[in-house]
């Protein structure tokens, strides 16, 4: 479905949770949240029943969305790194590492997007999937063809999604010869028809935002990659990029950079390290590198789904936190196994446990489940540049959310629905924070019932449509 065209002043009503710091999280099991005609959060309202909320504020010509049963809000997730055109890819990666894994699947599935019925098929199918598992905003790389990567931003911005969109840059001989850039000029040219376009269909950057994206450094030359760092200052760009991912990649480097001191100084030399610079998996970073990205206020993106699949390693994210690193969750696509944030969530928590396990840390390198959200959520928007609109349920923010229904187990032990509602049990003796951690560590996207961004709505369920009260579903 495409995103509603208007919208008008709507309180939604029930329970929602939101982040509130790294370690707190915030339930309020009786809430209204009032969003005016432009999708921006007017107010927030606690243990005020709609009545008494219309009346305070005078909204009474407000439509109201009241939640029913074991359905709250949450913000929409933020997918801070994924691949849209390795969709079909998801789940293969067989026996290979990452190198091989690039010949083997990635370049030969990208190589087709000259195919623009392909590539139309697979990315509507990817943007309406991502949507479905309650992903808000998401930073895609798409492939070196400038008419795909123009199709893609269109298909975001006609379902209404958020995205950084980016044409991928690759002049390296680590490329395939059918699938590279021809030169440092074309890819330069080709990255700036695609910026100018994104810019022509949303001049504002409301929802859909043009990123520079050099693939990764073995896939560009040393000019190709300050040519690219050029374009991005000239444009006023973000940019996404890999960075030690996994030990093969990073001998690799060295051995392409033999004059840059690491991984981390071969960006750095070539003016790539910048407050807008979003740099996935971070496994493997030495502690001067660390010491640099947080110089240069580059953000990082934790994908711990695509990590384990692809056995590069387990990101220390605990101590990255601890140092002041700006992080959020990537599903890495199709390195990473699955398009749910929700998903990376949980893995991101089960990795840190592996870290305990193993780390002179001990129980010092474990995620929390209130840390882990706010890397799904406020983590996430602060690595693409949106900390100020999206994130959380603040006044002034954009109403960017999800509704999470965990449905109900009758008395007699049967799941409302048959388990439609998905596979969380609620018995309804459970604390609400019992029921998020349910959710978190079981949840997926049957629970997800409705996604709205700036207010619109993007995705709905007939569920959903169901368990709202009157049937006032949609604003």
């Amino acid at each position: 479905m495409a995103a509603s065209a208007t919208i008008q002043r709507t309180i939604y009503t029930g329970p929602f949770v939101h982040s509130l710091s790294l370690t707190e999280l915030e339930i309020c099991e009786k809430g209204a949240i009032g969003v005016d005609e432009n999708g921006i959060i007017a107010f927030v309202e606690k243990e005020l029943d709609l009545g008494a909320v219309q009346e305070k504020h005078s909204w009474q010509d407000a439509t109201p969305v009241q939640l029913k049963g074991n359905a709250f809000f949450f913000p929409g997730f933020i997918d801070t790194h994924t691949h849209a055109p390795q969709h079909p890819n998801t789940g293969l990666f067989g026996k290979t590492t990452l190198l091989d894994w690039l010949q083997t699947y990635t370049f030969p599935m990208e190589s087709s997007f000259t195919d623009l019925k392909r590539a139309e098929t697979i990315y509507r199918n990817f943007v309406s999937r991502t949507l479905s598992h309650g992903t808000t905003t998401a930073a895609y790389y798409a492939t070196i063809h400038v008419p795909a990567t123009n199709l893609l931003a269109d298909i975001c911005l006609a379902r209404g999604q958020r995205a950084l969109v980016g044409r991928v840059c690759m002049n390296s001989d680590l490329s395939p010869d059918y699938y590279r850039d021809a030169s440092v000029s074309q890819s330069v040219a080709d990255s700036k028809a695609s910026i100018d376009y994104i810019r022509s269909i949303d001049p504002k950057g409301s929802i859909v935002r043009p990123i520079v994206t050099p693939r990764f450094a073995p896939s560009c030359t040393s000019e190709c990659l300050t040519s690219i760092a050029k374009l991005a200052k000239d444009e006023s760009t973000f940019i996404q990029t890999h960075i030690s991912e996994n030990k093969g990649e990073i001998a690799l480097v060295q051995e392409l950079f033999p004059t840059s001191k690491s991984y981390t100084d071969v960006y750095d030399t070539h003016n790539l390290l910048t407050p807008q610079t979003i740099l996935a998996h971070a496994v493997h970073l030495s502690a001067e590198e660390r010491k640099t990205i947080l110089a240069r206020g580059a953000t990082l993106s934790h994908c711990p789904c695509s990590n384990t699949a692809i056995t590069s390693g387990c990101a220390p994210i605990r101590s990255l936190l601890d140092e002041g690193h700006t992080i959020g969750l990537g599903t890495d696509v199709s390195g990473g196994f699955h398009p749910s944030i929700l998903e990376n969530v949980r893995h991101a928590i089960w990795t840190s446990r592996h870290l305990a396990l193993q780390s002179p840390l001990g129980d010092a390198a474990k995620l929390s489940t209130e840390e882990a959200l706010f890397l799904a959520t406020r983590g996430g928007a602060a690595v693409v540049g949106l900390a100020d609109k999206v994130g959380g349920f603040d006044v002034g923010k954009e109403f960017d959310a999800q509704v999470v229904d965990l449905g109900s187990v009758s008395e007699g032990g049967e799941n409302e629905g048959k388990f439609d509602a998905g596979p969380v049990d609620v018995f309804g003796w459970e604390s609400w924070g019992e029921m998020v951690e349910k959710w978190v560590y079981a949840g997926d996207d049957r629970n997800t019932t409705a996604v709205w961004v700036r207010g619109r709505v993007v995705h709905r369920t007939a569920r959903f449509e169901g368990r709202v009260v009157d049937g006032t579903a949609t604003p």
